[in-house]
Protein backbone atom coordinates (compact mmCIF):
# COMPACT_ATOMS: atom_id res chain seq x y z
CA UNK A 1 0.00 0.00 0.00
CA UNK A 2 1.00 3.39 -0.56
CA UNK A 3 -0.76 6.76 0.29
CA UNK A 4 -2.03 8.85 -2.64
CA UNK A 5 -3.70 11.63 -1.18
CA UNK A 6 -4.16 13.32 2.60
CA UNK A 7 -7.39 15.29 2.72
CA UNK A 8 -7.74 18.10 5.20
CA UNK A 9 -11.41 19.02 6.04
CA UNK A 10 -11.58 22.79 6.26
CA UNK A 11 -13.46 25.94 6.19
CA UNK A 12 -11.84 27.61 3.27
CA UNK A 13 -10.60 25.28 0.97
CA UNK A 14 -8.87 27.74 -1.21
CA UNK A 15 -7.17 29.52 1.26
CA UNK A 16 -5.81 26.36 3.08
CA UNK A 17 -5.02 24.87 -0.55
CA UNK A 18 -1.95 27.84 -0.91
CA UNK A 19 -1.16 27.51 2.45
CA UNK A 20 0.02 24.13 2.24
CA UNK A 21 1.73 24.67 -1.45
CA UNK A 22 3.61 27.33 -0.07
CA UNK A 23 4.65 25.83 2.72
CA UNK A 24 5.48 22.22 0.99
CA UNK A 25 8.16 22.23 -1.86
CA UNK A 26 7.11 20.64 -4.83
CA UNK A 27 3.31 21.40 -4.41
CA UNK A 28 1.46 23.62 -6.15
CA UNK A 29 -2.29 24.21 -6.30
CA UNK A 30 -4.08 22.52 -9.03
CA UNK A 31 -4.70 25.13 -11.83
CA UNK A 32 -8.40 25.67 -13.26
CA UNK A 33 -8.98 24.92 -16.71
CA UNK A 34 -11.57 26.78 -18.52
CA UNK A 35 -13.91 24.00 -18.17
CA UNK A 36 -13.92 23.58 -14.83
CA UNK A 37 -14.32 27.17 -13.82
CA UNK A 38 -17.47 27.32 -16.20
CA UNK A 39 -18.53 23.86 -14.35
CA UNK A 40 -17.98 25.96 -11.09
CA UNK A 41 -19.78 28.82 -12.22
CA UNK A 42 -22.61 27.10 -13.04
CA UNK A 43 -22.76 26.12 -9.59
CA UNK A 44 -22.49 29.70 -8.39
CA UNK A 45 -18.96 29.16 -7.19
CA UNK A 46 -15.32 30.46 -8.33
CA UNK A 47 -11.77 28.89 -7.83
CA UNK A 48 -11.84 31.07 -4.37
CA UNK A 49 -15.55 29.43 -2.98
CA UNK A 50 -14.55 25.87 -4.85
CA UNK A 51 -15.47 23.21 -2.11
CA UNK A 52 -12.92 20.70 -3.00
CA UNK A 53 -9.40 22.02 -3.91
CA UNK A 54 -6.51 19.92 -5.48
CA UNK A 55 -2.65 20.40 -4.14
CA UNK A 56 -0.50 18.49 -6.56
CA UNK A 57 3.26 17.47 -5.52
CA UNK A 58 5.21 14.56 -6.22
CA UNK A 59 3.48 11.04 -5.82
CA UNK A 60 1.39 12.37 -3.25
CA UNK A 61 -2.08 15.22 -3.43
CA UNK A 62 -3.12 17.24 -0.70
CA UNK A 63 -7.03 17.56 -1.16
CA UNK A 64 -9.02 20.56 1.01
CA UNK A 65 -12.94 19.63 1.23
CA UNK A 66 -15.06 21.96 2.79
CA UNK A 67 -16.31 20.92 5.84
CA UNK A 68 -17.57 22.32 9.27
CA UNK A 69 -15.56 20.28 11.20
CA UNK A 70 -15.70 20.57 15.26
CA UNK A 71 -12.87 22.26 17.16
CA UNK A 72 -10.34 19.71 19.33
CA UNK A 73 -7.07 20.79 21.56
CA UNK A 74 -5.22 17.95 19.30
CA UNK A 75 -5.82 16.48 16.34
CA UNK A 76 -5.35 13.06 15.93
CA UNK A 77 -3.53 13.19 13.01
CA UNK A 78 -0.86 15.87 11.34
CA UNK A 79 1.90 15.90 8.95
CA UNK A 80 5.60 15.89 10.36
CA UNK A 81 7.91 18.38 7.93
CA UNK A 82 11.89 17.91 7.93
CA UNK A 83 13.50 21.61 7.13
CA UNK A 84 17.11 22.61 6.54
CA UNK A 85 16.68 25.57 9.05
CA UNK A 86 13.96 25.44 11.67
CA UNK A 87 14.18 29.16 12.88
CA UNK A 88 13.97 29.90 9.21
CA UNK A 89 11.07 27.30 8.21
CA UNK A 90 9.10 29.06 11.64
CA UNK A 91 9.40 32.61 10.34
CA UNK A 92 8.18 30.89 7.05
CA UNK A 93 5.10 29.64 8.60
CA UNK A 94 4.32 32.44 10.66
CA UNK A 95 4.16 34.25 7.73
CA UNK A 96 1.78 32.27 5.61
CA UNK A 97 -0.60 32.31 8.30
CA UNK A 98 0.72 29.62 10.96
CA UNK A 99 0.76 29.58 14.96
CA UNK A 100 3.37 28.35 16.83
CA UNK A 101 1.63 26.14 19.94
CA UNK A 102 5.07 24.77 21.37
CA UNK A 103 8.35 24.60 20.75
CA UNK A 104 10.56 21.76 22.04
CA UNK A 105 14.75 21.25 21.93
CA UNK A 106 14.53 19.62 18.24
CA UNK A 107 11.02 20.36 17.11
CA UNK A 108 8.29 22.95 16.96
CA UNK A 109 4.21 21.93 17.02
CA UNK A 110 2.42 24.43 14.64
CA UNK A 111 -1.21 24.56 13.60
CA UNK A 112 -2.41 26.21 10.46
CA UNK A 113 -4.45 29.03 9.38
CA UNK A 114 -7.67 26.66 10.23
CA UNK A 115 -5.96 24.59 13.40
CA UNK A 116 -4.74 21.64 11.56
CA UNK A 117 -1.53 20.34 13.72
CA UNK A 118 1.70 20.05 12.06
CA UNK A 119 5.11 19.57 13.58
CA UNK A 120 8.50 20.91 12.09
CA UNK A 121 11.99 19.12 12.86
CA UNK A 122 15.05 19.98 11.32
CA UNK A 123 17.38 17.99 9.41
CA UNK A 124 20.35 16.11 10.86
Amino acid sequence: MKIREIVFDCQQPAKLARFWSQMLDGFDVRPYDDEEIERLALLGLTPETDPGVMVDGPELKLGFQKTDPQSVSKNKVHLDLTVSSLDEAIAEALELGATVVERFDEHVWLRDPEGNDFCLTERE
